[in-house]
């Protein structure tokens, strides 16, 4: 049978191959996943009109920053706006091919002032991603890897940008990344360009740290609750902070609380977003049990980015997608960021009559947040005396997406079996598969350590770099142990950064990705000593030694 689509950007993609279906295992279709491929294409051809030129500007950095984000897995269904995103990728690359270049350089050098970029026609032209679905395979998964780091890290730097905040460097890599795509290239000329990825990605998420702790203070642990009060609600669920606070600020005083959702839940961290008192709690687990729990639900849920998944009927009606989130038929909150219809809904369907008490998904009915590297570090010589006295034998960061995929109780298995002498740390939506556990402390130090959304690796990297420094080791010595969880883009980005850093011997599941190619995968044991989860009981033997 024809393919009627190819995708394989994330980790629940068919049969661990790709789907080629009329619709994908995310729900979007066919007529989705071209539209997807042509917006590729259409950056493409912009980062080819930008070569040679000093600085596009921003409108060039905004529009491929916006486009590759919209691209990311449960990001946008919506095909009317992905067609817009074309044409606005369109619409930059002829403003760039007719403004005046001022400086080029290379075989395609013009003369200061000289109307036109600094590109031909034919090099400037929409590239056909689909001919990369069609290449050798080292070279399809090395090109792959390079396009999916791209978008993970299009979304931490998108999450800057509303903050205020953007890099040069960060900006120039989306247009060579993207260039990089189009040419030929042998697997000895691809490799340094995916670990080129993780190395721009860790500055990406740097700056994405530093707008976030800038603007909302360092966060500080917080036991967070599970119930919902009696009385209108909103559920934010996504990871743009800045949404989040314009609508606190424009529910004050209007009688609607707001509760997080999923990697929304390590907001109530951050003092200046704690500060508000309708910031009540948290509601629900990861992304992918939103059709459960969303069902029937009496307030609305505002999606600020991924993960949307298609809405069922039970609450379609109350669905809001803002940013570059979208879906066909549902209200969506332009940039003026007027949440009045998100309020007025809540209003309407009024919320619960009595509070309700929710649980997590091992029975707990609270979760703590807010261990980001600034409070761990603060911490540092308490842990350091813990693990030279011995009371704290080992680290495991326990990390990463979740997902919808048999084989994800992995993860609460592993964390109930660590040992009572270990600290896990954990980031991203995967701990909601073991965060309302109660594991205890070690003098003092909860053994249960959450720092944060998936851009917070950044936080887990400082932390582990301190430790070597204070124990005069490499971050490979340290008694600590990376065992991650995968499921869209921006895992792959964070994933090239660890390997960037050298990192070693990082345990990856529930499944490994499908566009990793034999002999990429056999690159990344030989060299790395990646390799894929096991079961939690052999794993902890063999990271424990």
């Amino acid at each position: 049978m024809d393919q009627k689509m190819f995708c394989y950007q994330c980790e629940q993609t068919a049969g661990c191959a790709g789907c080629t279906g009329s619709t994908g295992v995310c729900g979007k279709t066919a007529e989705t996943a071209r539209l997807q491929d042509q917006l590729v294409g259409a950056m493409i051809g912009l980062a080819r009109a930008a070569e040679g030129v000093e600085c596009p500007g921003d409108r060039v950095y905004r529009t491929v920053i916006e486009g590759l984000f919209t691209t990311l897995t449960n990001v946008s269904f919506d095909d009317d706006a992905i067609r817009a995103q074309i044409e606005k990728t369109h619409r930059e690359k002829e403003r760039l091919l007719a403004a005046p270049v001022k400086k080029s350089a290379g075989p395609r050098e013009k003369a200061a002032g000289e109307s036109g970029a600094a590109a031909s026609v034919q090099d400037t032209d929409d590239y056909n991603l689909g001919l990369l679905w069609d290449m050798d395979p080292d070279i399809r998964s090395l090109k792959s890897l390079i396009l999916f780091g791209l978008k993970g890290m299009a979304a931490y730097a998108y999450h800057a940008l509303m903050l205020g905040a953007s890099d040069e460097t960060v900006n120039q890599f989306f247009l060579t990344g993207l260039r990089e795509i189009a040419k030929d290239g042998t697997v000895e000329s691809l490799l340094p360009t995916v670990l080129k990825v993780g190395e721009v990605n860790l500055t990406c998420m740097a700056m994405l740290d530093a707008a976030n702790t800038g603007t909302y203070g360092t966060p500080i642990p917080v036991s967070v609750p599970l119930v919902v009060e009696r009385g209108p609600f909103i559920v934010v669920t996504g990871h743009d902070l800045k949404d989040l606070e314009l609508l606190l600020k424009q529910t004050e005083g209007k009688g609607v609380n707001i509760y997080t959702h999923g990697e929304m839940l390590p907001a109530h961290a951050y003092p200046e977003l704690r500060k508000y008192p309708q910031l009540k709690g948290n509601f629900g687990t990861a992304w992918q049990n939103q059709q459960k729990e969303f069902a029937d639900i009496p307030a609305p849920i505002l999606f600020t980015t991924n993960c949307l998944m298609p809405p069922k009927k039970s609450y379609a009606d109350r669905v809001f997608t803002t940013e570059v989130v979208a879906y066909p038929g549902m209200v969506h909150i332009d940039d003026e960021k007027d949440f009045t219809p998100v309020i007025e809904k809540a209003l309407e369907l009024g919320g619960y009559q009595e509070d309700r008490q929710f649980t997590g998904i091992n029975g707990g009915t609270q979760v703590m947040t807010g261990f980001g590297h600034g409070t761990i570090l603060s911490m540092a010589d308490q842990v350091i005396d813990a693990v030279k006295s011995g009371a704290i034998r080992h680290f495991f960061l326990v990390a990463g997406c979740d997902g919808a995929k048999p084989g994800r109780n992995y993860y609460t298995d592993f964390v109930k079996q660590t040992p009572a002498d270990s600290i896990v740390l954990t980031l991203a939506c995967g701990k909601f598969r073991f965060n309302d556990l109660d594991l205890g402390n070690i003098g003092g130090l909860p053994r249960i350590m959450d720092m944060g959304q998936c851009n917070d690796a950044y936080g887990a990297i400082k932390v582990a770099a301190a430790l070597a420094e204070a124990f005069g080791c490499e971050v490979n010595e340290l008694p600590l142990s990376f065992v991650l969880s995968w499921y869209e883009q921006k895992a792959v980005c964070i994933l090239l950064t660890l390997l960037h850093l050298g990192i070693r011997n990082i345990r990856l599941g529930p499944s490994l990705p499908a566009f990793l190619s034999p002999n990429i995968l056999n690159f990344l044991v030989e060299n790395y000593g990646i390799g894929p989860v096991t079961t939690p009981e052999e794993d902890l033997k063999a990271l424990l030694g």
